[in-house]
């Protein structure tokens, strides 16, 4: 960009050629200052969690004359961003620097120039300390991003957290951002009113356990003096119990487990019909909340609907904080996918991208596996990653998702959810009555079908695909703006996807 003030990256400053840049324009200690300034300003107005989830990853790439870039590493976060505090971080640059007209927020990944020397400008906040002590208990990252477990105080009490599961690896959309922020909270201030027990639910392979470890990890690594946390599935809770119970040693087992700051249970409904094991986590549970303690707990669904769970232990769960994952979007799976191909270092064309979100759309884990295995094929073959080679690798996990709803299915159920005969799905009709159904089942249908959109455009009633394309386009501005329309489309594409 002509004219804008960078910094090289060895770290040394450039003179722009002269007369591209006037004499009042800031150095770049300047500009470094009045970046901090604003990142700080920006913390304190929206709060901490807010900050962390949505402005913390910005990095500044550079001004030119009137115009500053700051970049984001998702579309996502640039679009939320841009949206939600443009016009505050134009504000914030205009009383810092008059000259300031205009901040253009682009997706960028790395650090260069600029952006990587300002990057790490401390935003004036709390500083945690780490005794040394404790430090010097604490094993060094494995490098090789095999688990590793994390130690409060002298002795090693949790279960194993994976270091790879931190909040700043786990994306954030619209599907997860409530729990996320939930999550954030609870590890900055544990025990906070309305926070304890903190209860994250929601299908396999949605983040929840991710959330689970980045909150014990950021307590072991900020918090001073040191917290302790437990973390560990119910499956591990119960053998644990049950080993208690043959050495007769069931008083040291509460002991343990109500001497910690933080108790973690994953998968809790594990513990459905073990009234025993059930009975102990109820006790536990009220000890440690009545001492002050943090609770957090997971579940495949929300406590109100995990049938078998006592109705005390249902009721003591719900009580505190019930924060749901939903199903990812298209947005939010495109970057995961682009989050984990840049920290990969890999080169992923979008088109494929785009093909992995729209077929792989259950289960974060898998496709977050599947692009694990086209980057190392790529890499032990030495060939580009490329939309032949993709259906080439991941024949057997793409056979394996390969949706198996019809059109005529989504036609037929779109009609009866909607009232309406099942003739004007193909009809002329235009009356907006039967138009917004027939808008929902073609956007229902490029969603869970393979099919071609002159296909779909076909099925009812011979439409060309651009009417295909205008209604997908149409359903999806509503689902933004209308919640109750969102709730039905949501609805109707669960009743498919699970008949």
């Amino acid at each position: 960009m002509a004219g804008m003030r960078l910094l090289g990256t060895s770290g040394i400053w450039h003179e722009p050629e002269e007369g591209s840049v006037s004499r009042s324009t800031p150095g770049p200690e300047q500009i470094a200052t009045q970046w901090a300034r604003i990142r700080g300003r920006l913390q304190q107005d929206v709060g901490d969690v807010e900050y962390r989830t949505w402005l913390k990853q910005m990095t500044l790439a550079g001004i030119d004359g009137e115009e500053v870039t700051v970049l984001l590493p998702s579309r996502f976060l640039r679009d939320w961003v841009r949206s939600h505090y443009g016009e505050k971080i134009t504000r914030l640059w205009q009383l810092e620097n008059p000259a300031i007209r205009r901040v253009d927020i682009r997706v960028g990944h790395g650090r260069t120039g600029l952006a990587e020397s300002l990057a790490e400008t401390p935003v004036p906040e709390p500083v945690s300390v780490i005794p040394p002590s404790v430090a010097a208990a604490a094993p060094a990252a494995d490098r090789s991003g095999a688990r590793t477990t994390v130690r409060n105080g002298q002795d090693e009490r949790g279960g194993l957290l994976d270091p790879r599961f931190t909040f700043d690896s786990f994306v954030v959309g619209k599907p997860n951002e409530f729990a996320y922020a939930c999550a954030r909270r609870v590890a900055e201030i544990p025990s906070s009113a309305g926070f304890n027990p903190l209860f994250l639910y929601g299908g396999v392979g949605l983040g929840k356990t991710h959330l689970m470890h980045a909150i014990g990890l950021e307590l072991g690594r900020r918090t001073a003096p040191p917290i302790n946390v437990m973390y560990m599935s119910a499956e591990t809770f119960m053998y644990k119990f049950i080993a208690a119970i043959r050495a007769q040693s069931t008083l040291e087992f509460k002991d343990q487990l109500r001497s910690v700051d933080v108790l973690m249970i994953d998968d809790l409904q594990f513990l459905v019909g073990k009234d025993n094991t059930q009975e102990e986590f109820f006790h536990t549970f009220n000890a440690l909340v009545d001492a002050g303690k943090q609770i957090v707990v997971s579940a495949d669904t929300s406590p109100s609907e995990i049938s078998g769970l006592g109705d005390r232990l249902r009721t003591r769960l719900g009580c505190g904080m019930v924060a749901d994952l939903h199903a990812t979007t298209f947005e939010l799976r495109i970057s995961i996918l682009e989050a984990k191909a840049t920290r990969a270092g890999a080169a992923v064309p979008a088109k494929v991208m785009e093909f992995l979100a729209h077929r792989i759309t259950s289960n974060v884990r898998e496709l977050e596996g599947a692009l694990n295995r086209l980057i190392a094929h790529a890499n032990l073959f030495n060939r580009p990653v490329t939309f032949e080679t993709t259906q080439e690798v991941l024949h057997d996990v793409l056979k394996a998702h390969d949706k198996r709803v019809t059109i005529d299915e989504i036609q037929k159920r779109v009609a009866e959810h909607y009232h309406m005969r099942l003739g004007d799905m193909t009809s002329a009709r235009r009356a907006r009555s039967v138009a917004r159904p027939r808008q929902v089942a073609m956007f229902l249908a490029k969603q869970l079908t393979s099919r071609s959109l002159p296909e779909i455009g076909k099925k009812f009633g011979n439409r060309d695909h651009t009417t295909v394309m205008h209604a997908v386009s149409r359903v999806n501005e509503l689902m933004e703006t209308d919640s109750q329309f969102a709730e039905d489309v949501e609805l109707l594409r669960k009743l498919l996807e699970s008949q």
